[in-house]
């Protein structure tokens, strides 16, 4: 199926074919034409199955025969859990509607930065992004107006509910229109997202796009045992020896995030961290430096990684484990994208080496590991 099918206008089907983009995925398929005739929507699908385009599209269309509303009422709310999906969904937006006939105001706001500059850019905005605790607090200024909004998406709902939102959540739907189109996007559907999707939806369509296998066959795992004190002298000698120039690595907390980088700096290897306690615009410099390749090394946290997106992305380094088996899979996919290979490795601590045991029987696959206790890291 091509997206000439779908019902959208020839100067959206001039940007997509602008954006390199041949064939819609599965759930752009299903849902454009759906959200297009007015149904609410549950889509369950991963991240990175091609959701955003498949509400950024329909409501950009629909928005071309809407008449603009009055100042500061919303007519289109796009509730997301994080800050990086918030800028990211905006860029999307941006992006389709460039070329359309009816300019449309979009924003993305979320906490982190001042709450004054969000406020003044509200004006003349048909269409907000927003984490829930910002746009409560946006509400609570009176700078916006949701009670004639006439289309909510939630994006990543089990997330936002992970997170801790659930009471933010139903402040909003509190008040908001009761007549209203609702699309719900989730990757699980849980007991807390059917009790939203049971609330808030009216005869849903309901996409579910089975979540493939993540194909590792590009990916080249290997593992080292080390102690816990050579551990960041392991990974800069694996840096300098194997003469990496873009390495992601992985650690579980902000404070390893930032020692390590300290560490890396010192060391003569460009790097930077990249959590949720870095403000929005140093998170997206280093994301963009990151991308463009003149930084070596960005480390992340599990949470904010997941709005990373590199296509040609060769190395990926665990210094720490991750929790789940799945995440683990989730973290060495960011590689061997594209039919390009890539090369994800592990450093194990005798401490780790049980989980370790685990994640790789979860994953159906051995790895092969080498020890390091004989390794001369003098200098590194």
């Amino acid at each position: 199926m091509s997206f000439q099918k779908l019902g959208l206008s020839e100067p959206l089907l001039k940007t997509i074919a602008e954006q390199n983009y041949t064939q819609p995925y599965p759930i752009q398929q299903e849902a454009i034409p759906a959200i297009l005739e007015g149904k609410d929507i549950l889509g369950i699908a991963k991240t990175g199955s091609g959701k955003t385009a498949s509400f950024v599209l329909p409501i950009l269309e629909m928005f071309q025969t809407k008449s603009a509303p009055k100042n500061r009422f919303i007519t289109a709310l796009v509730l997301v859990p994080t800050r990086e999906l918030a800028v990211q969904i905006g860029v999307v937006f941006q992006t389709f509607g460039e070329k359309l006939p009816r300019k449309v105001k979009t924003l993305a706001v979320y906490g982190g930065v001042s709450i004054n500059p969000q406020m003044i850019a509200l004006q003349g905005v048909e269409i907000l992004i927003a984490t829930p605790g910002r746009l409560i607090d946006l509400l609570s200024h009176k700078a916006l107006n949701i009670s004639e909004t006439e289309i909510l998406v939630l994006d990543e709902a089990d997330k936002m509910l992970n997170l801790g939102f659930a009471d933010e959540m139903k402040d909003i739907f509190f008040l908001l229109p009761k007549k209203r189109q609702s699309i719900l996007f989730s990757a699980t559907l849980g007991d807390e997202v059917d009790k939203i999707n049971k609330s808030i939806l009216k005869n849903p369509l309901t996409i579910e796009i089975p979540e493939e296998e993540q194909n590792l066959d590009l990916i080249s795992q290997s593992g080292f045992f080390v102690d816990p004190e050579r551990k960041g002298p392991l990974l800069r000698y694996l840096i300098k020896e194997g003469e990496m120039k873009q390495v992601l690595v992985f650690v579980s907390s902000t404070r390893t995030a930032d020692n390590l980088v300290v560490k890396l700096v010192k060391n003569g290897i460009q790097a930077a961290a990249m959590h949720s306690k870095k403000s929005q615009g140093a998170r997206t410099e280093v994301l963009n430096k990151f991308k463009s390749g003149k930084l070596t090394v960005m480390v992340a946290t599990d949470l904010v990684s997941r709005g990373i997106d590199i296509q040609f992305l060769p190395h990926v380094i665990n210094f720490e484990l991750p929790r789940s088996p799945k995440d683990y899979i989730h973290r060495i996919g960011r590689t061997g994208r594209a039919e390009s290979t890539g090369e994800a490795i592990s450093l194990i601590t005798p401490e780790e080496a049980h989980h370790w045991k685990i994640i790789q029987k979860k994953m159906g696959k051995r790895v092969e590991m080498t020890e390091t206790f004989d390794l001369d890291l003098m200098g590194y």
